[in-house]
């Protein structure tokens, strides 16, 4: 079950749970009083967080994967009427927990005792936006946000995507629309990488960070909006890998992200003049960024670091230790997981191309794991069989042998038909009980 897509998905939200809980800032009474904070909104035990927690600091993200059956407690569906009811007493009383919740629905009859489970319950609700996350921002949706500034590099990165200009680089020179993403350490308002791209996905996010930790070393939490280039399961999956603390600002509060978009609006000063220069080329305007991010903001003096102090400056001041991580390292916590059916020849379609996943998994849904920058090869993995490497299909101008089936899906031969040996038995015992048990004969005595 451990590689499965659905224990993905579990781990994801238990990571993404834990994430508070992360930081190495907190001392341990706030720690404490953040767990009990989490598993009052999760609808689970301090016990069990702390379990996760221990787990995933002991494993990585895998340790956060359900085994055996635990995977299956978030499986069971919850009727609408009773999705509904929990509902309506959620929003009565905001504050309600999970398990007050569900004993009402047990004593006014609505389910029987023990028939849904807490956590199972939290989900359906947090998908429909009822968690008690969400009722506490939809209670408090006009507190600002306060000024904040991390004391080290690395403690805290900011990303945003700006709309840029429009370069001739579509088909037969059309112009595009170019799109810039920047990462910038909260501290020292260093830009650990910008660059423009030319399609707007979670793929250039994906790149951009994938740059900046190449560079910078691993942060030790991220801080987004919610724009779904930033909001996907491979962004959960990086920072579980690599330990990152992953957080997300409040619904419609532009304020909690505004030193990146402080930065953008000096990106303006360098757009109008890149358009003197005229780029043709993505190539040329990333050039042209270099240029400006080196001579005109990494080093000149920034307001918010003190006289004279440059964010290059700044970064380069702090003795905070930098961790990094290995090229395998990287390369593995930004790998992609897709789904695809093997059909019949034991092929999988991805991207345009056929590969050979094998006779083994005929018929079958299996998770594809690859690297989107290399898809020469590829990592498929099923239920709990190991993870088996294939490459593209290779189509010569002749057929090959039919390969020959796995010695467990091969037909195995018989010396009679078990179907229609079971079937006769079946009809022998039925005329046995059609017998008459009384029998017609003259009575005894009878006239």
């Amino acid at each position: 079950m451990k590689n499965t897509k659905k224990a993905r998905e579990v781990a994801a939200m238990k990571f993404e749970a834990l994430a508070p809980l992360l930081s190495m800032e907190q001392d341990p009474a706030k720690a404490k009083a953040l767990r009990e904070k989490i598993a009052q909104d999760c609808g689970l035990s301090e016990r069990t967080i702390r379990r996760y927690l221990a787990k995933y600091r002991e494993e990585g993200f895998e340790g956060l994967m359900p085994q055996g059956r635990s995977a299956s407690l978030h499986d069971s569906a919850i009727p609408a009427h009773v999705l509904e009811q929990a509902i309506l007493l959620r929003r009565e009383v905001p504050s309600r927990s999970i398990a007050q919740i569900i004993h009402i629905l047990e004593w006014e009859g609505i389910i029987q005792a023990g028939s849904i489970k807490r956590s199972t319950l939290q989900e359906k609700l947090a998908d429909m936006g009822y968690s008690t996350r969400h009722m506490k921002i939809y209670a408090d949706s006009s507190a600002a946000a306060r000024r904040f500034q991390k004391l080290q590099r690395n403690k805290l990165w900011h990303s945003d995507i700006k709309y840029s200009l429009y370069l001739p680089i579509g088909p037969d020179g059309k112009k595009q629309q170019v799109y810039l993403v920047t990462f910038i350490d909260d501290a020292t308002r260093l830009v650990l990488h910008g660059q423009f791209y030319e399609t707007l996905d979670k793929s250039i996010v994906e790149d951009c960070f994938r740059r900046s930790i190449q560079k910078h070393g691993i942060p030790s939490a991220v801080y987004f909006d919610n724009g779904k280039q930033y909001r996907t399961n491979n962004m959960i999956r990086t920072c579980a890998k690599l330990g990152i603390k992953l957080l997300y600002a409040r619904p419609y509060s532009p304020e909690a992200t505004g030193k990146v978009e402080r930065f953008n609006r000096t990106v303006d000063s360098f757009l109008a003049e890149a358009k003197l220069e005229k780029p043709q080329t993505l190539s040329a305007i990333n050039q042209l960024f270099e240029v400006w991010l080196e001579g005109c903001y990494q080093h000149k003096p920034h307001s918010a670091l003190g006289e004279n102090t440059s964010p290059y400056m700044a970064y380069q001041k702090d003795h905070t230790p930098l961790r990094f991580a290995s090229a395998d390292q990287i390369r593995d916590a930004f790998l992609h997981v897709e789904e695809r059916k093997v059909d019949k020849t034991g092929c999988i379609s991805f991207k345009g191309k056929k590969y050979e996943a094998g006779l083994e998994y005929i018929g079958c849904k299996v998770e594809v794991i690859y690297d989107p920058s290399n898809i020469e090869t590829l990592t498929v993995e099923y239920k709990n069989r190991p993870p088996k490497t294939i490459k593209e299909l290779v189509i010569t101008s002749k057929t090959g042998p039919r390969p020959m089936m796995p010695e467990h899906q091969q037909i195995i031969p018989a010396e009679n038909s078990r179907y229609l040996r079971g079937a006769e038995k079946v009809a022998k015992k039925r005329i046995e009980a059609s017998i008459p048990a009384v029998s017609y004969g003259r009575k005894r005595g009878g006239a």
